[in-house]
């Protein structure tokens, strides 16, 4: 009998948690009926698929300045406690997954302690955007990095980093759910009823420096279109904060949540005001016309300035090389030049056609790695596993 494959994980958070499953279950395809190992830190979703944990996930799952100086002991406990556990397992894989403050240091401690294990990082860290320095630093310890943008190879390779390769994104997994049905289409068409998506993040900072001005976009839209009717998304424990946030809007948005109704209102959406960040391109797969802005602290912005050297912060915009979702930054971001914007994304105009245009383009792009990010992943990171201790791995389907 073969022996079993023995895979290392470490995944800080929900979304990590997410990817981890997916890649267990394609991984899983691929062995066969070669047992499946698993051990390292995770969620409840990965101990019932049989992991066995360091410690429990909710050590090291903070974010935040405060929250990570105030644990800093403990993590860095949790950081020593995950390499001797991963280098006393004796893994065919490591596989890291977002978190790159605790993953890539943990990585670090593997690689100087036992450099015969593969190490495979999932979720590029932003080195493209700020920070550039980290890629080479990454490239000792990580052997490949597994992208969710298409542009990330290029760029981690023009910076020195590790070896990285596209494997596509887990969100064109799910265009059934974000595009409308048939019966749904004419909410999507309708001029005269549009329904617009109201987004202002899932930060609280992001949330309070954005839904003064959202609201005052709001107010104006719904001046030149009164029978528009806004919805907002939000993550449940957010909602009282965003809705005491909206007591000063001269036109209330419907507050809704949980991801059905979150999707429900994606399928149906005409247009989009939304936060800069991943949602730009949830929306762009979602074929939603979008006008997005961030705000932010005055110092923020002057940070920001200085560290981030990109033509644009809106990822539908840097996937295809060129602006087709209108931006709206710091000072620049004021409730007539949003109101303008979204106005003639509702309409069925030059710029709402432009829009829709570069988002075809989006998923050409973004589906060149092929239909499965999982399988991609799995592809990815065994070709660095050499088949000692058991039989060498079937190919991908």
């Amino acid at each position: 009998m073969s022996a079993p494959f023995r895979l290392a994980l470490i995944a800080g958070e929900a979304s990590g948690d997410a990817l981890a499953l997916r890649f267990i279950e394609s991984l899983r395809q691929r062995l066969g009926e070669r047992e499946l190992v698993l051990a390292g830190v995770g969620g409840e979703r990965l101990l019932a698929q049989g992991l066995r944990p360091f410690f429990d996930q909710a050590d090291i799952a903070v974010m935040g300045f405060g929250p990570v100086i105030a644990r800093l002991p403990l993590l860095l406990r949790r950081m020593e406690d995950a390499a001797r556990g991963i280098v006393a397992f004796e893994p065919d894989l490591l596989l890291t997954i977002d978190s790159p403050d605790f993953a890539l240091r943990v990585a670090r401690k593997v690689r100087a302690r036992a450099p015969q294990i593969p190490i495979v990082h999932w979720v590029c860290p932003s080195v493209w955007a700020w920070r550039s320095g980290r890629a080479r630093r990454m490239k000792p310890h990580i052997d490949r990095i597994l992208a969710l943008l298409p542009f990330e190879p290029e760029a981690l390779a023009r910076l020195q980093g590790p070896e990285t390769v596209y494997v596509g994104h887990p969100l064109l997994d799910r265009l059934a759910l974000l595009r409308p049905s048939p019966q749904e289409a004419p909410l999507r068409a309708d001029q005269r009823h549009p329904r617009v998506l109201v987004l202002p993040g899932s930060r609280r900072s992001e949330i309070a420096h954005l839904m003064p001005v959202f609201g005052q976009a709001v107010g104006l839209v719904a001046s030149a279109r009164p029978q528009a009717r806004f919805i907002l998304p939000a993550v449940t424990h957010l909602a009282p904060s965003i809705a005491e946030a909206m007591a000063a809007w001269p036109v209330k948005a419907e507050i809704v949540s949980g991801e059905t109704a979150k999707l429900e209102a994606f399928r149906g959406a005409r247009a989009a005001l939304a936060s800069s960040g991943t949602v730009t391109l949830e929306l762009a797969l979602s074929q939603v016309p979008t006008v997005a802005a961030y705000k932010g602290a005055n110092w923020e912005a002057a940070l920001a300035r200085r560290l981030v050297k990109l033509p644009s912060v809106i990822l539908p915009n840097l996937i295809l090389g060129r602006s087709v979702v209108p931006e709206f930054i710091q000072e620049t971001a004021v409730p007539q030049a949003l109101a303008a914007a979204l106005l003639a994304a509702l309409d069925d105009g030059e710029a709402r056609r432009r829009q829709l245009e570069g988002f075809v383009e989006v998923e050409m792009i973004m589906r060149s790695a092929g239909a499965d990010p999982a399988a991609n992943a799995v592809a990815a990171a065994l070709a660095l596993v050499a088949p000692e201790g058991g039989p060498a791995l079937p190919p991908a389907a």
